[in-house]
């Protein structure tokens, strides 16, 4: 047995696992001895009942192609384990053929104390889709991977995932201690329960101001040598964040990706009721897209992040393939969006050194909004917190250069530079957080349309990295603003909402022009009052919801809408997006073109062309609407 154990310390990634753990596997091995030349595994057929760490002699690894040619050929030795990837993504079936050479002996683990171990272990688990990331760049591993047949099933997770509720799936009992606990006591308490999170209190269970895990543990205190006996608030991580049980899994998953947390506490009747690890999360949906996010997370450079955001329109053509909702799909695009932009801005700072200042990075615009699409430049700004005269010009110059190299690489990895200028490295749209209160108010006295155009940019804003607290000041700035008169304001708002015309002719069919050697109408065009409409509706009404769809919702919450005009807004705004983004996908995948916005109705089938005719209907109907509540004009 001691040998094992000692086998296992040196075989990745079990050598990550503590002692206690590597006893308890090792009396789970088995033995199993394969003559020289024996197929174990065939790709695509054999179904893993575990995974193998080989011990002695040698696995051989490869892909057969259509020829029977054995193609990506290699020998795996001592230490190696097989299995891990095809057991977490490709639906336990084994992605490669294996045969066994000569005097190969290897320890077989069953896949039930595999999985224990991933739900448990996030290092152990992240080593195996760290593995499975990195094999995909390689091009013909991906094309041997993807089966035309079978890869939307190995990677595109099933409807389940947007249609399965938290609650459905078994979370973790919440177990927390006081802030004042020492902290020896909060890591026998974890111990006992058998938990690697434990959530710290300020005087009740629902009252939960940090957590700790044994990472905390490993970093603030073991490597620190910190006292034990110290309060565990004092090496407790923030900040904490919690879902409804009643939400959706796909939405608990974005949420853990969006604010960086590996722990989400659950809610029932407006209390906590338990706990998730995002470990749990993706093991529950391994064959998703969300999956690919966590991929992006681990990328070690600036082409890996291009080669990943060349990859986002292929799996959008799936979702969309699948009949998943054009708004879930935004929001996946979004999420690698962000995830992108946070690699590079956490890099950048690591490059230039400490911010001399506390600042947010927001995105403006259609990121802004949470609808971005493929045909994107970036929209951005800084803002940073004020500081005494003398530091001003340091500060500004470090933000200005970081800025710059923010905007040079996400350049390169894919989102072009804005043609307008709205972007941090644009020394107008970076600046200290009281420059920004009086930009705001500015525009907002002028209220002419230059001004309400900067203004409605502006608001359509959401912090991605840095200090909440500087973007949520200005929201309160914002708030406090609102409450004066502003007519002068909205009603430019709503002539901006009454610029662009539904595309129909006076007989009602749809109205084309010549790009080209096509009749194309620009789909962007066409949404663009939905969005404006939403923007001053919440402004008018202090709804600070930066998506479309969330305002649409919030106005109806407050009554502003009704039911049936919120569905048909909603469902009219979903229809054009998903339509815009299969064009786009299929622009970039098929055409190898970049994408742009314009469909040619002749592409359309019948049904989508009547459809497209009602929407337009609709808007036109909605325009009328705000013609008359904000400039007093039936005919504009």
């Amino acid at each position: 047995m001691n040998s094992r154990i000692e086998f296992l310390k040196s075989a990745e990634p079990f050598n990550i696992l503590p002692e206690n753990v590597l006893e308890e596997i090792a009396e789970q091995l088995q033995e199993i001895r394969y003559s020289k030349d024996t197929v174990i595994y065939q790709q695509e057929i054999t179904k893993m009942r575990g995974i193998d760490i080989i011990a002695e002699g040698e696995y051989e690894s490869f892909f057969y192609d259509s020829a029977q040619n054995k193609r990506l050929l290699e020998v795996h030795g001592k230490g190696y384990c097989y299995g891990g990837i095809s057991v977490l993504v490709n639906r336990k079936q084994s992605i490669r053929t294996v045969i066994a050479k000569k005097g190969t002996i290897v320890y077989f683990l069953h896949r039930k104390y595999f999985r224990v171990l991933c739900k448990t272990y996030d290092d152990f688990f992240q080593y195996f889709t760290s593995e499975f990331g990195k094999r995909m760049l390689n091009d013909d591993f991906a094309h041997f991977f993807k089966r035309p047949a079978t890869f939307e099933e190995s990677y595109i997770a099933s409807e389940q995932l947007y249609s399965r509720r938290i609650e459905s799936i078994e979370y973790r009992e919440l177990i927390s201690c006081s802030g004042d606990t020492p902290i020896y006591e909060a890591a026998r308490k974890m111990a006992a329960h058998k938990i690697s999170c434990i959530f710290v209190n300020d005087g009740g269970e629902n009252n939960i101001i940090g957590y700790v895990t044994d990472i905390t543990l490993r970093d603030n205190v073991i490597a620190k040598l910190a006292d034990a006996n110290a309060a565990v608030s004092t090496i407790m991580d923030n900040p904490i964040v919690s879902i409804d049980a009643g939400a959706y899994v796909y939405e608990a998953i974005l949420m853990m990706f969006r604010t960086k947390t590996r722990y989400l506490l659950i809610k029932k009747d407006g209390k906590y009721d338990g706990f998730i690890s995002r470990t749990k999360l993706l093991s529950e949906q391994a064959q998703s897209p969300l999956v690919f996010i966590q991929s992006v997370k681990l990328a070690l450079s600036d082409d890996e992040l291009k080669r990943k955001w060349e990859t986002v329109p292929q799996i959008v053509t799936q979702l969309l393939g699948r009949g998943v909702h054009a708004e879930i799909v935004n929001q996946v695009i979004t999420t690698v969006a962000d995830t992108i932009a946070q690699k590079v801005i956490e890099g950048v700072i690591e490059q230039q050194g400490p911010p001399p200042a506390k600042f947010v990075f927001m995105v403006l615009g259609s990121e802004g909004r949470k609808e971005q699409t493929f045909k994107t430049d970036q929209d951005n700004a800084i803002i940073y917190e004020d500081k005494a005269n003398e530091h001003r010009e340091e500060v500004r110059a470090y933000f200005l250069e970081f800025a710059r190299v923010v905007s040079y690489r996400l350049n390169y990895i894919g989102f072009s530079y804005c043609t307008g200028g709205f972007m941090a490295q644009n020394p107008e749209w970076t600046h200290s957080l009281s420059y920004w209160k009086r930009n705001y108010m500015s525009w907002m006295a002028e209220s002419v349309p230059e001004s309400v155009i900067k203004f409605s940019t502006f608001f359509d804003c959401r912090s991605i990295y840095g200090e909440e607290s500087i973007m949520k000041e200005l929201k309160d700035f914002l708030d406090e603003e609102l409450q004066k008169p502003m007519e002068k304001l909205f009603f430019h708002m709503a002539k901006n909402a009454l610029q662009y015309e539904p595309p129909l002719t006076f007989f009602k069919k749809i109205k084309t022009f010549t790009k080209g050697s096509q009749e194309v109408f620009d789909i962007k065009r066409t949404m663009t009052p939905i969005v404006d409409l939403a923007r001053v509706y919440a402004l008018k009404n202090r709804i600070f919801d930066v998506n479309t769809g969330e305002r649409l919702k919030a106005l109806k919450d407050k009554g502003v809408f009704t039911d049936v005009a919120y569905h048909e807004l909603i469902q009219s705004y979903y229809y054009l997006m998903g339509m815009r983004l299969r064009n786009q996908a299929s622009q970039i995948m098929h055409d190898n073109t970049a994408p742009d916005n314009y469909i040619d109705p002749a592409s359309l089938t019948k049904i989508e062309q009547v459809t497209l005719k009602e929407i337009f209907k609709t808007i036109e109907g909605f325009q009328a609407k705000i013609r008359m509540e904000f400039t007093g004009s039936l005919l504009g």
